[in-house]
C-alpha cells in the first residue's frame, strides 16, 4: 500500500499554504495524524512520512471546501423545533416534473414547514438497487428527482439530512469500473479476497454471499459484497478511498447538509479473523469526519445508523467526539411490544437506560419507522424470545413479511417486521378509533422523548401496507415505500374523516404543541417515574432553564388506567397539554390507548 502523489501535493502546496492557509495549524494536524494513526496502525504505507503526507491532504481538502461552505450562526446545535421528516425524493410525484419540485409543493401546501423544519432526503443521487442504496454517482443528482438546484430550493424551506452511503456503492459506478480496468488510482479501491479463506465469523446482515465474483482486466476476482452483489464494499484501508469519502461528505455539508445520516457505518472496517463489526478503525474513521466538519462546517450533525443492540449502538458516541446523535433503534419494537402485551414493564426499565447522561453535544435520534422494516434484533437482551415471536405473528396477520436471520444452532428467529407502523397498530386495517389511539399514542411517546424527532413520510400520512407493490417486486421492504401520485394522495387528505387526514391533524396538533415546549428541548432532563400500575408508561422532562415541568402518561391497555398524583411528585395538579384538560384530583386518568403530556401546575406562595 502507498500513498503516491501525496508527498508531491504537499511540497508542491507548501508555498502557497504557508501564505494562505487558515486550517494548517499544529494543532489541527496533530487532530488528524493522530486519527489517521489509528485507523491505519496495522497498514503499511510506504514513503518517508507517509502518516503527514495523508494529514497534508485531509487539511488541503478541508481547506477546499472551506473556502465554499455557507457561514451561518448557530445560536444553538438543537431546540424543541428540531423534528424531521424522512422520506424519498420522489414519495410524491405528478407526470414529468422533478419530484423534488413536487415534493416541495405537496409540503407546503399542506403547511409541513409549520410544524417541522428538517426533510431527510433518502439517497438522491443515481443508483441501480436497493432503492438508492446502490449508489453510482454520489455527487449527482438522480434525474427524476431533479438536480442540485432543486435540492437547494427545498433547503430554502427546510434544513436538509442527507444520506451517504458510506460502505459500499454500485457496481457501475466510475470507482468500481476503474478497478476493473486496473486503472493505477482504483486499483485497491475495493476488497479483491482470497475465496479460500475463512470468513465464518463475519458477522452478516442479510444471508448472500459475502463474496461474489467480477471479472476484471486480471481475471476473476471475488470481491467483498456484504449486502448485495450489485452493492461493492468500498476499501478504507486505501487512503485513497478515506480521502474521496471525506470529500463527498463536505460537499454534502458544504450543499446545506444540517445533518448527514452514515448508512452501514458499523460495517466499514474490516479485518479477517473478526467479525467485521464496529472495529475500532470504523470508530476513528466517525471521530476523523467530525474533526473534519469542526473545522469546515461546524453547523452540520452526524448520525450513525446501526441497528444493532443498544449498548453496541450508543457506542457510537464515543466520548463525545463521535456522532453527534445515534438512532434510537430499540424504541419501535418496544413500543410494539408495550402495546400487544398491555404491558409498560419492559420499554419502562429501558427507557431508565437511555436517561443515563450522554456524552457533552450528542443526543438520540428517534423514531418509530422508516424506509426500513422494523428491526427486532435491537430487542436482545430486553424483551423474550417469544415476546418478539408474538410480534412477528402480528406482523403476518396482518399481510406484513417477516425477515428471519439464521442462528448458530441452525434455527432461525426473527430480524425484521416489513410492515407499515400505521398497520401494525391498527391490526385490523380499518380506520378503526382504538387504532388511532394506539397508533397515536405511540408517536406522542416517541415525540416526547430525550432527542430530535424523526418521523416518516408514510407515518405522518397514515399510508397503510402496499401489499401490492411486494406482489409485484418480491421485495418486502416495498410494503413501507409507497410512492403516490399528487392528485392521489390530495384526494385522500381531502376527505376529512379519512384515516389519512385524521392521522395528518393529529400530528400536525402534536407537533404545534410540541415545539413550544422547552422541557421537550433535546437536551432538558429525562427521568422515569415509578408507578404502581405496569400499564402505563411514565416519565417526566424538564428544562432548568425554564423551570418546566412536564409528566408523560401513556397507557398500553385497552382499558382506561388511573395513576396516583403522589406517584409524580405532585399535589397541586396538572393541565394537559394535548386536550387542555385540568387534573385536580389526587388520581389521574388516562384513557384508553391514550396519551397525555401533562404540564405540572406550580405551588403559589401563601
Amino acid at each position: 500500500m502507498t500513498l503516491k502523489g501525496l508527498q508531491t501535493n504537499r511540497q508542491n502546496s507548501t508555498e502557497s499554504d504557508s501564505r494562505a492557509t487558515s486550517l494548517q495549524t499544529n494543532s489541527n494536524i496533530l487532530s488528524v495524524r493522530e486519527h489517521l494513526q489509528t485507523i491505519y496502525r496495522d497498514i503499511e504505507l510506504g514513503g518517508s512520512d507517509p502518516l503527514g503526507d495523508l494529514a497534508h491532504s485531509v487539511i488541503q481538502l478541508c481547506e477546499a471546501h472551506l473556502a465554499q461552505c455557507p457561514t451561518e450562526p448557530q445560536s444553538s446545535r438543537w431546540d424543541q423545533s428540531d423534528v424531521a421528516l424522512i422520506c424519498y425524493g420522489d414519495n410524491v410525484n405528478n407526470d414529468s416534473a422533478p419530484t423534488l419540485k413536487v415534493l416541495k409543493q405537496f409540503l407546503l401546501q399542506h403547511g409541513i414547514d409549520d410544524v417541522l423544519n428538517t426533510v431527510h432526503l433518502l439517497p438522491i443521487n443515481p443508483y441501480t438497487s436497493d432503492d438508492g442504496f446502490s449508489v453510482v454517482d454520489y455527487r449527482k443528482i438522480h434525474s427524476d428527482l431533479g438536480d442540485w438546484e432543486d435540492v437547494n430550493s427545498l433547503g430554502q424551506d427546510f434544513d436538509l439530512m442527507f444520506d451517504l452511503v458510506l460502505n459500499h456503492c454500485s457496481q457501475e459506478s466510475d470507482y468500481f469500473k476503474k478497478f476493473l480496468e486496473g486503472d493505477e488510482h482504483h486499483r485497491n479501491f475495493f476488497i479483491a479476497a482470497d475465496p479460500e479463506l475463512d470468513y465464518s465469523k463475519v458477522m452478516r446482515p442479510r444471508s448472500l454471499p459475502l463474496l461474489s465474483p467480477k471479472e476484471s482486466a486480471d481475471g476473476t476476482v471475488h470481491i467483498w459484497t456484504t449486502f448485495s452483489d450489485d452493492q461493492v464494499d468500498l476499501n478504507y484501508a486505501d487512503p485513497a478511498v478515506l480521502l474521496e469519502m471525506l470529500g463527498i461528505l463536505l460537499f454534502y455539508a458544504r450543499n446545506g447538509g444540517r445533518i448527514v445520516r452514515l448508512d452501514a457505518i458499523a460495517y466499514l472496517w474490516k479485518e479477517l479473523g473478526t467479525n467485521c463489526i464496529h472495529l475500532p478503525q470504523t470508530h476513528e474513521f466517525v471521530k476523523l469526519m467530525r474533526t473534519c466538519l469542526n473545522m469546515v462546517q461546524s453547523r452540520t450533525l452526524l448520525l450513525t445508523e446501526t441497528n444493532v443492540p443498544h449498548r453496541e449502538n450508543i457506542s457510537y458516541f464515543g466520548d463525545g467526539d463521535e456522532a453527534h446523535l445515534v438512532y434510537q433503534f430499540s424504541l419501535p419494537p418496544l413500543l410494539l411490544d408495550a402495546f400487544f402485551n398491555e404491558d409498560a414493564s419492559v420499554i419502562s426499565p429501558w427507557l431508565e437506560t437511555v436517561c443515563d447522561t450522554l456524552p457533552g453535544a450528542t443526543n438520540y435520534f428517534n423514531f418509530t419507522a422508516s424506509h426500513d422494516g422494523i428491526g427486532v434484533r435491537p430487542l436482545e437482551g430486553i424483551v423474550s424470545p417469544e415476546r418478539v415471536e408474538k410480534l412477528a405473528d402480528v406482523a403476518r396477520s396482518i399481510g406484513g413479511k417477516v425477515g428471519m436471520k439464521a442462528n448458530s444452532d441452525g434455527s432461525e428467529s426473527p430480524y425484521e417486521l416489513n410492515v407499515t407502523y400505521v398497520d401494525m397498530l391498527l391490526t385490523e386495517l380499518e380506520s378503526d378509533a382504538p387504532g388511532i389511539e394506539r397508533f397515536m399514542t405511540s408517536q406522542a411517546v416517541m415525540l416526547a422523548m430525550k432527542g430530535i424527532p424523526g418521523i416518516y413520510f408514510h407515518s405522518l400520512f397514515g399510508t397503510q401496507n402496499d401489499i401490492e407493490a411486494v406482489e409485484k417486486t418480491d421485495i418486502p421492504r416495498r410494503i413501507n415505500r409507497r410512492k403516490f401520485s399528487l392528485n392521489e394522495i390530495n384526494d385522500r387528505l381531502s376527505v376529512e374523516d379519512s384515516l389519512q387526514a385524521r392521522i395528518l391533524a393529529r400530528y400536525k396538533q402534536l407537533l404545534v404543541i410540541r415545539r413550544s415546549q422547552p422541557a421537550f428541548h433535546p437536551d432538558a432532563k429525562q427521568s422515569v417515574r415509578s408507578i404502581s400500575n405496569q400499564s402505563v408508561l411514565a416519565f417526566q422532562r424538564q428544562c432548568p432553564q425554564t423551570g418546566q415541568d412536564l409528566t408523560v402518561l401513556a397507557n398500553f391497555s385497552a382499558q382506561p388506567r388511573t395513576v396516583l398524583a403522589t406517584e409524580l411528585d405532585q399535589t397541586c395538579g396538572f393541565k394537559d397539554l394535548i386536550t387542555e384538560k385540568e387534573f385536580c384530583d389526587e388520581t389521574v386518568k388516562v384513557e384508553a390507548h391514550g396519551i397525555l403530556w401533562l404540564n405540572h401546575k406550580k405551588a403559589t406562595a401563601t
